[in-house]
Protein backbone atom coordinates (compact mmCIF):
# COMPACT_ATOMS: atom_id res chain seq x y z
CA UNK A 1 0.00 0.00 0.00
CA UNK A 2 1.74 3.06 -1.15
CA UNK A 3 1.50 6.55 1.19
CA UNK A 4 -0.60 8.99 -0.21
CA UNK A 5 1.20 12.28 -0.26
CA UNK A 6 0.68 14.81 2.39
CA UNK A 7 -1.58 17.63 1.51
CA UNK A 8 0.32 20.93 1.21
CA UNK A 9 -0.77 23.30 4.75
CA UNK A 10 -2.52 25.85 3.39
CA UNK A 11 -2.61 30.02 5.04
CA UNK A 12 -6.01 31.92 4.44
CA UNK A 13 -5.33 36.14 4.26
CA UNK A 14 -8.37 38.41 4.49
CA UNK A 15 -9.37 41.80 3.92
CA UNK A 16 -12.79 43.00 4.51
CA UNK A 17 -14.55 46.14 5.15
CA UNK A 18 -15.43 47.16 8.44
CA UNK A 19 -18.46 45.15 10.40
CA UNK A 20 -18.23 42.27 7.41
CA UNK A 21 -20.29 39.73 9.01
CA UNK A 22 -18.43 36.45 9.55
CA UNK A 23 -20.91 34.75 7.08
CA UNK A 24 -19.73 36.46 4.11
CA UNK A 25 -16.28 35.29 5.45
CA UNK A 26 -16.95 31.89 5.91
CA UNK A 27 -18.94 31.57 2.73
CA UNK A 28 -15.95 32.87 0.71
CA UNK A 29 -13.65 30.47 2.23
CA UNK A 30 -15.94 27.65 1.81
CA UNK A 31 -16.56 28.73 -1.62
CA UNK A 32 -12.93 29.36 -2.69
CA UNK A 33 -11.71 25.72 -1.18
CA UNK A 34 -13.96 23.91 -3.05
CA UNK A 35 -13.96 25.82 -6.23
CA UNK A 36 -10.29 24.62 -5.60
CA UNK A 37 -10.82 20.61 -4.64
CA UNK A 38 -9.15 22.01 -1.22
CA UNK A 39 -9.46 20.45 2.30
CA UNK A 40 -10.29 22.10 5.11
CA UNK A 41 -8.42 20.30 7.00
CA UNK A 42 -5.47 21.45 5.26
CA UNK A 43 -6.29 25.18 6.31
CA UNK A 44 -3.63 26.16 9.84
CA UNK A 45 -4.40 29.57 10.34
CA UNK A 46 -6.06 33.01 8.91
CA UNK A 47 -4.15 36.14 8.94
CA UNK A 48 -5.25 40.20 8.41
CA UNK A 49 -3.36 43.21 8.56
CA UNK A 50 -3.04 44.88 12.18
CA UNK A 51 -6.19 47.31 11.93
CA UNK A 52 -8.51 44.19 11.73
CA UNK A 53 -6.55 42.74 14.52
CA UNK A 54 -10.30 42.74 16.59
CA UNK A 55 -12.43 42.53 13.66
CA UNK A 56 -15.53 40.49 14.83
CA UNK A 57 -16.24 38.90 11.93
CA UNK A 58 -12.86 37.47 11.65
CA UNK A 59 -12.52 36.66 15.29
CA UNK A 60 -15.65 34.30 15.20
CA UNK A 61 -14.21 32.99 11.98
CA UNK A 62 -10.89 31.70 13.80
CA UNK A 63 -13.42 30.93 16.46
CA UNK A 64 -15.10 28.91 14.37
CA UNK A 65 -12.38 26.88 12.83
CA UNK A 66 -10.02 26.56 15.64
CA UNK A 67 -7.48 28.45 13.96
CA UNK A 68 -4.74 30.34 15.27
CA UNK A 69 -5.66 34.44 13.98
CA UNK A 70 -2.58 36.42 13.29
CA UNK A 71 -2.22 39.90 12.00
CA UNK A 72 0.61 41.56 10.56
CA UNK A 73 1.86 45.30 10.48
CA UNK A 74 1.48 46.89 6.90
CA UNK A 75 5.00 47.32 6.88
CA UNK A 76 5.78 43.48 6.92
CA UNK A 77 3.11 43.34 4.39
CA UNK A 78 4.52 45.48 2.20
CA UNK A 79 7.84 42.79 1.88
CA UNK A 80 5.73 40.72 0.00
CA UNK A 81 4.67 43.63 -2.85
CA UNK A 82 6.84 41.28 -5.63
CA UNK A 83 4.84 37.95 -4.93
CA UNK A 84 1.20 39.81 -5.40
CA UNK A 85 -1.26 39.00 -8.17
CA UNK A 86 -1.79 42.88 -8.21
CA UNK A 87 -1.67 45.87 -6.91
CA UNK A 88 -4.15 48.04 -5.47
CA UNK A 89 -3.62 51.73 -4.93
CA UNK A 90 -6.95 52.00 -3.20
CA UNK A 91 -5.40 49.29 -1.12
CA UNK A 92 -1.86 51.20 -0.64
CA UNK A 93 -3.80 54.58 0.07
CA UNK A 94 -5.57 52.74 3.00
CA UNK A 95 -3.41 50.45 4.68
CA UNK A 96 -0.17 51.11 3.34
CA UNK A 97 0.49 47.68 1.50
CA UNK A 98 -0.55 46.91 -1.80
CA UNK A 99 -3.17 43.79 -1.28
CA UNK A 100 -4.42 42.77 1.94
CA UNK A 101 -5.49 39.22 1.41
CA UNK A 102 -2.75 37.73 -0.82
CA UNK A 103 0.00 39.61 1.41
CA UNK A 104 -1.08 38.19 4.97
CA UNK A 105 -1.50 34.69 3.11
CA UNK A 106 2.01 35.10 2.33
CA UNK A 107 3.36 36.50 5.44
CA UNK A 108 1.48 33.65 7.35
CA UNK A 109 3.04 30.79 5.25
CA UNK A 110 6.74 31.67 5.58
CA UNK A 111 9.90 32.15 4.55
CA UNK A 112 9.10 29.54 1.44
CA UNK A 113 5.49 30.42 1.28
CA UNK A 114 4.00 31.25 -2.41
CA UNK A 115 0.31 32.65 -3.35
CA UNK A 116 -1.63 29.28 -4.19
CA UNK A 117 -5.39 31.18 -5.12
CA UNK A 118 -4.83 34.47 -5.41
CA UNK A 119 -7.77 37.41 -4.19
CA UNK A 120 -10.92 36.80 -4.48
CA UNK A 121 -14.08 38.19 -3.63
CA UNK A 122 -17.07 38.35 -2.13
CA UNK A 123 -19.51 41.43 -1.10
CA UNK A 124 -16.87 43.05 1.60
CA UNK A 125 -14.28 40.44 2.01
CA UNK A 126 -11.11 39.69 -0.34
CA UNK A 127 -9.49 36.14 0.50
CA UNK A 128 -6.13 34.63 -0.75
CA UNK A 129 -4.57 31.34 0.06
CA UNK A 130 -0.93 30.42 -0.10
CA UNK A 131 0.78 27.33 0.53
CA UNK A 132 3.38 27.03 3.41
CA UNK A 133 7.06 25.87 2.36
Amino acid sequence: MRDLPAQPALYAGFGCRRGCPVETLAVLLRQTLTRNALPLSALRGIASIEPKAREPGLLALAERLGLPYICFDAAHLLAFEAQLSQRSPTAYAQTGCWGVAESAALALAGDNGRLHVPRQVLGSATLALAIGG
